[in-house]
């Protein structure tokens, strides 16, 4: 890496002014959060900017709805906005408007420039009319029946079924959504941006690496057809007049991307920076939008259209992701899923949606599924079981044994590993594989709890002169542990912060990654962080559901086989098919203790191999002890769904046989066998 920091400015698509957050937005702010502060943290001087989108006849009709001024509106939403944000950790170096004396200078600007290249035309054009408000239409307000493939209901731009473009006028039974009236049809004139005079550029440039393959691809569709761009719109509509044309506004699409360029000059003038040293045409920054697929029509040709036409540097790339379902569903009022930030907020805590976006991000533009059920399991596993018990079960040991590191490591050998994976993971992070680098992160949190079953400080504890050994022990496990956190802190970022508490350590950069911690003074080992419990989940889908949507259908179909039959003595059978659901795995008891309160019920800690730790409460104490059990290997139903119980979350189930009480036996796989084996 080059002792020169980068020069980088980000910025993600700027959210709709006229409603809350929802889960399907945080996807982008979260994995552009994510980059933003990997760079950050190895030292580039990266810039994240971003803004509300003020503009345009919806919001203009919400006001009205609301009896308030666009103004008022907007402010109220932004302020919603930025709190949620803050909330969940996204971290702008600016957040601004589209309503701005900046915004409103660089659109003006961008447009004279192309006007006077001559890439601004005018057009009497026939536009649909809604006769009960009096006004013209914009292309989103009018609804009707896809020209294309007869889908109904479609805006008048184009068709989320099939994905056709078209204008407004060529819908079949057009209807206006802001009145339901039919339009009528009246002529004006228009401006228009020549699209077409850019089609040698959008070729090369959409081939130039700058957008993903996927993406480039797609939009070689749209420049086989490049048709000028309505760059205009009637009185009345929120937004800047054009100059020099009275009662013509922009459209929002075309003042909305300029409004990253309006956050970062607004952040420049407050932080003394040059807008041209990263906006000019000989600009030597990185510059990267972060996007939806839905959009990227308008940053993928008519944005670097336009700069190209203003004179400014195009997007050094632009990254695009796919849409966010839940359970396998699009999200649903009615099933609770269409969840807004603040409910997610008001039920579970951010850095577990920042983990699990993290662990199923990929570089390309797949659409994004949100199973709650692997959710809980993933952070409960990772974070918990994993991560955070490497530290639970060993700081303790050091304050006990006077409360400082020891000076040497009883397995330097696996810190070196953990040191050495990572310009493996920081090749992930630069990728926008978050996926591999959670992988690969999750891989070494194993190693390291596998090290601490093995070495069992817990036991030697017990044993006269083994302080130094158990402390060389720990300090091994805390300094993986520290790198660990270091690896995971652009994903989470307030874990990272109790975890250097814990550690008594300055903000930690990825070059501390170079340097180990020892003969240092820990604190006393605090919770950082605790599971997900499923009634979360469900009490923040029943926060969700609307009150006035449809309750679903429950009903089975008359045709459907019934779940159990009895064979002839009585007992309930179950098909081949469900046995085979059952996942069986080999798992070692790394550390076994009695439950406070409860007669028959041993808490077992079971490491599981590649899938992690699991907290299982068996009802085995009349039979064995915990001093029997730690090292032990034992059969684990792996697939069981977690069982919430007073004592605490159970996530699987230890097999024994026999009749109860001191006369059972747990079913042990011989010695050969390792942990996270599948037993057949």
């Amino acid at each position: 890496m080059s002792d020169t920091p980068r020069k980088i400015l980000v910025t993600s698509a700027l959210p709709y002014a006229n409603g809350p957050i929802h889960l399907g937005h945080l996807l982008e702010y979260i994995q552009t959060d994510i980059w933003v502060r990997f760079q950050k943290l190895r030292g580039q001087q990266c810039t994240y900017v971003c803004a509300d989108d003020a503009h345009g006849t919806a919001i203009m009709l919400k006001a009205e709805e609301n009896g308030v001024t666009p103004e008022q509106q907007i402010a109220q939403v932004k302020a919603d906005h930025e709190q949620d944000f803050a909330d969940f950790q996204i971290q702008f170096d600016n957040y601004y408007s589209t309503h701005s004396p900046e915004n409103r200078a660089l659109s003006e600007m961008v447009f004279l420039r192309n006007k006077d290249a001559g890439y601004i035309v005018e057009k009497a054009i026939t536009q649909l009319y809604d006769p009960q408000k009096g006004m013209f239409l914009a292309d989103r307000f009018v609804k009707g029946t896809c020209p294309k493939c007869k889908a109904q209901d479609q805006y008048g731009d184009n068709c989320e079924v099939c994905g056709a473009t078209y204008s407004p006028a060529e819908l079949i039974e057009p209807y206006s959504a802001v009145s339901g009236a039919t339009p009528v049809e009246k002529e004006t004139t228009q401006l228009f941006f020549d699209l077409p005079k850019f089609e040698h550029m959008l070729r090369d440039w959409t081939r130039s690496g700058a957008l993903q393959e996927q993406v480039a691809n797609k939009l070689q569709e749209w420049i086989e057809d490049l048709q000028p761009w309505d760059i205009s719109r009637e009185a009345p509509y929120f937004g800047f007049e054009i100059p020099g044309y009275p009662g013509k506004y922009f459209y929002v699409w075309l003042d909305a991307p300029i409004g990253y360029m309006a956050s970062f000059q607004n952040y420049c003038e407050r932080e003394g920076l040059n807008f041209d040293d990263y906006w000019g045409k000989d600009s030597n920054a990185e510059l990267y939008h972060f996007i939806g697929k839905d959009i990227i029509n308008f940053h993928g040709l008519f944005w670097p259209a336009m700069l190209e036409g203003a004179g400014l540097r195009k997007p050094t790339a632009i990254y695009s992701h796919g849409f966010v379902t839940v359970n396998g569903a699009k999200m649903s009022k009615s099933r609770g899923t269409f969840i807004k930030a603040r409910t997610y907020l008001d039920h579970l805590g951010p850095e577990y949606l920042r983990y699990y976006f993290a662990a199923k991000l990929s570089s390309r533009v797949d659409d994004f599924d949100l199973n709650l059920e692997d959710f809980a399991q993933r952070v409960n596993s990772d974070l918990v079981g994993k991560l955070v018990n490497i530290a639970s079960r060993t700081g303790n040991f050091v304050k006990k044994f006077g409360g400082s590191l020891s000076t040497e490591l009883d397995n330097p050998m696996l810190v070196r590993e953990v040191q050495e994976a990572g310009p493996r993971i920081a090749e992930f992070y630069e990728q926008r594989e978050f996926g591999k680098a959670m992988r690969e992160i999750m891989a070494l949190a194993d190693h390291a709890n596998g090290y601490i079953a093995d070495k069992a400080p817990w036991a030697l504890a017990k044993e006269e002169g083994k302080e130094q050994e158990v402390l060389a022990i720990c300090s091994t496990a805390i300094n993986v542990f520290r790198l660990l956190v270091i690896y995971l802190k652009p994903v989470l970022p307030a874990l990272a912060e109790r975890a250097e508490a814990f550690l008594q350590v300055a903000p930690l950069a990825w070059a501390d990654a170079n340097t180990l911690l020892l003969g240092h003074e820990i604190a006393k080992f605090k919770p950082l962080l605790g599971r997900i419990d499923m009634k979360q989940i469900e009490a923040m889908l029943e926060d969700s559901k609307s009150k006035d949507a449809p309750a679903e259908s429950g009903k089975a179909e008359k045709t459907a086989a019934p779940k159990t039959q009895s064979d002839t003595t009585g007992e309930e059978t179950i098909s081949i098919d469900d046995f085979l659901k059952v996942k069986l795995r080999v798992a070692r008891v790394a550390k076994a203790a009695h439950v406070d309160g409860a007669d028959k019920l041993l808490q077992l800690t079971l490491d599981v191999g590649e899938l992690g730790e699991r907290n299982v409460f068996a009802g085995i104490k009349a039979k064995y002890s915990p001093e029997d059990l730690e090292g032990k290997l034992v059969v684990l139903v792996a697939n069981l769904a977690p069982r919430k119980m007073k004592f605490g979350i159970s996530e699987g189930m230890v097999l024994a046989a026999g009749p109860g009480g001191e006369d059972i036996h747990i079913l042990s796989p011989d010695s050969g066998a390792k942990p996270g084996m599948e037993v057949r």
